[in-house]
């Protein structure tokens, strides 16, 4: 079995004795942070703290239980994001949340979109809108179910007047979406759109000259086609996606790649 590089970080910080994670991120991003690395805390002797020490906070997530299932991982990724996060300058340009990501965190299917759009950044939810209605209905045209996959973005945080992301903000934001990657380990990725397939793939290609075709990708199968907006705008092409995803569905069922 391939290892899991953050189940094997967390068992390191058990090793070293740590007894947890605290929720809040105000109180992972104090400014003097645990000497054994952020968001982490010692642990400390029963009794009162020494003179001038601060008290360990009572409600710490034990390591022992965060590192027992993919879901709890996952959650610890969206509480290093944070609910504030400012890494990059869209949290001063309207956007009303982090949109993290939904579905199951064993999925054997993946899907990534470029950002949230102003439904999903009030709802703090990634394809709610229309875009999402279809996505759903194309889900359901193989057989699964929306909560039987997952669904995230490159991006996390809406851009204004749903523009493409930038360079500088996807650089801030990416990483965390390959640790979502890497915990979920889907068989297939589909990404949805130029934007997203172009992120991953690092290319310039457009998407009518990549859509469709299958590459391996950080131990999965990823497969570009068509965002569900384009659908709407373009409903012609909605041939070419059904044809991705029984593709998809065939590699899902264990067919063989094409040659």
């Amino acid at each position: 079995m391939p290892q899991d590089p953050l189940r094997d970080h967390l068992d390191y910080f058990v090793e070293l004795g740590v007894n947890g994670m605290h929720p809040d991120a105000a109180w992972r991003a104090r400014a003097e942070p645990s000497p054994v690395g952020r968001g982490f805390s010692r642990a400390e002797p029963a009794g009162e703290p020494a003179d001038g020490a601060e008290a360990p906070p009572h409600d710490l997530i034990p390591v022992s239980t965060v590192r027992d299932t993919t879901g709890d991982t996952l959650a610890l990724i969206k509480a290093d994001i944070g609910p504030d996060c400012s890494r990059c300058k869209l949290h001063t340009l309207g956007r009303k949340q982090v949109v993290f990501g939904v579905g199951n965190p064993n999925a054997d299917l993946m899907f990534v979109g470029e950002a949230p759009g102003a439904d999903e950044d009030i709802q703090g939810e990634p394809f709610v809108g229309r875009a999402g209605q279809l996505l759903t209905k194309i889900i359901e045209a193989i057989n699964l179910r929306r909560e039987d996959v997952y669904i995230a973005n490159v991006i996390k945080c809406r851009p204004p007047q749903n523009r493409n992301p930038e360079p500088d903000e996807v650089e801030q934001c990416e990483p965390f979406l390959f640790r979502q990657i890497d915990v979920i380990k889907p068989k297939v990725i589909v990404a949805l759109g130029k934007f997203a397939a172009q992120s991953l793939l690092k290319t310039t290609e457009p998407i009518t000259r990549i859509r469709g075709r299958e590459y391996r990708y950080r131990d999965a199968i990823l497969m570009p086609t068509y965002h569900p907006a384009y659908l709407l705008r373009n409903p012609s092409s909605k041939r070419e996606v059904w044809e991705d995803m029984k593709r998809v569905r065939d590699l899902l069922n264990g067919a063989a790649s094409r040659a």
